[in-house]
């Protein structure tokens, strides 16, 4: 908004001029969403708290630690997250730009799937919220919207077809299923994000990182120069998801503010399915599946040690892991919750490294 009402006048006020710039207005996001979250955060956690009194249902099944430490915490940050972003993002972004619609409709659609499911389980008061073939039935018709409409404004030679990190140029054509791959990478990346999300800080974080990796990569995608000289697919337009990404990472560090052990609220469904969908949309838009699978490489992770969890259950009846996902475990193991999460933040940081070293090594 502010793009199209202020840079029009750069020709009578030369300092406007700032405003064609992208990492200007990047930066503008971050600050604005760091405000907004700030200034609202306070009135939404009091107002969480008194609807919800007793607050996240915790599961009978998870760290008994958890019903001493968490019980009482209302849940539904993501509200706060979304609105901080969103509000960025609109005032920041070029609304022009349909990269930027694509990924916000993904962050909001799987973002009201979260708070349907927080609202059913804080309602019930019950750790059970929307079945979970409901839940992902919602998430596959949303992301089955949003890969048409992403892959419809992408160049007709990267449509269809997945970058290969470390080989330059190279490109696998899919045809039309790569449609259910985008899909593929919007669920996966939402639920990966949801499950990671079980301590204090845990998850927000990580995907603050994930989220500049990808700034910088959809800037470096969305400019015709940068991308040549580094042989990435160039995208055009794609350098307007930073915009974006910045306002993730401001409304990240906001929620952080109060997310911070011993938490005032958490995210719930309603902020991971919301972050874990946008990051996959946003690696869709900039030809980056697989790299964000580098830089999300925490959050990989733990979906595995479920996937391993169950799949050993189910065929010996043993488990491969005292709990998963695989923070519980730790904390299982006797590690205290600030250890876990500041390791696991080391984690993500040492993989977002290594997904922006696949911008070189080609």
């Amino acid at each position: 908004m502010l793009f199209h009402i202020l840079y029009p006048l750069a020709d009578q006020f030369s300092a406007l001029n700032v405003f064609r710039y992208i990492t200007f207005r990047a930066g503008g996001a971050v600050i604005t969403a760091l405000i907004v979250s700030f200034l609202f955060g306070p009135v939404l956690i009091d107002l969480l708290r008194a609807r919800q009194g007793y607050g996240q249902p915790i599961r009978d099944d998870g760290p008994e630690s958890h019903i001493l430490t968490k019980k009482g915490t209302p849940t539904m940050g993501g509200v706060l997250i979304l609105l901080a972003a969103c509000t960025a993002t609109l005032l920041w972004a070029d609304l022009t730009n349909r990269h930027i619609w694509g990924v916000l409709g993904v962050t909001l659609g799987f973002g009201f799937i979260g708070f349907l499911d927080d609202f059913m389980k804080v309602s019930r008061r019950s750790s059970k919220g929307l079945s979970g073939k409901l839940k992902l039935l919602l998430q596959l018709s949303i992301a089955a919207v949003a890969a048409f409409w992403i892959l419809s404004n992408l160049p007709p030679a990267l449509t269809t077809s997945l970058a290969v990190p470390f080989a330059k140029n190279t490109l696998l054509d899919f045809g039309w299923m790569f449609v259910a791959f985008a899909v593929f990478v919007m669920v996966g990346a939402s639920n990966a994000v949801n499950l990671t999300d079980g301590l204090d800080g845990l998850a927000i974080v990580p995907v603050m990182i994930a989220a500049g990796v990808f700034a910088i990569i959809s800037y470096l995608t969305g400019h015709a120069i940068f991308s040549s000289y580094l042989q990435l697919h160039h995208v055009p337009g794609a350098g307007e998801l930073a915009v974006f990404a910045g306002a993730l990472i401001g409304s990240g560090l906001g929620f952080l503010w109060f997310n911070a052990p011993p938490a005032k609220v958490f995210m719930g469904d309603t902020g991971s399915l919301a972050l874990g969908g946008a990051l996959g949309a946003i690696s869709i838009v900039t030809k980056h599946e697989l790299v964000l699978a580098i830089v999300g490489g925490l959050f990989v992770l733990e979906t595995v040690s479920v996937i391993i969890q169950v799949i050993s259950f189910k065929l010996t009846g043993k488990r491969v892991f005292a709990m998963a996902p695989l923070h519980h475990h730790f904390e299982k193991k006797g590690w205290a919750e600030p250890t876990i999460v500041i390791r696991f933040w080391i984690i993500a940081s040492i993989l977002a490294l290594a997904g922006l070293a696949t911008l070189k090594l080609r």
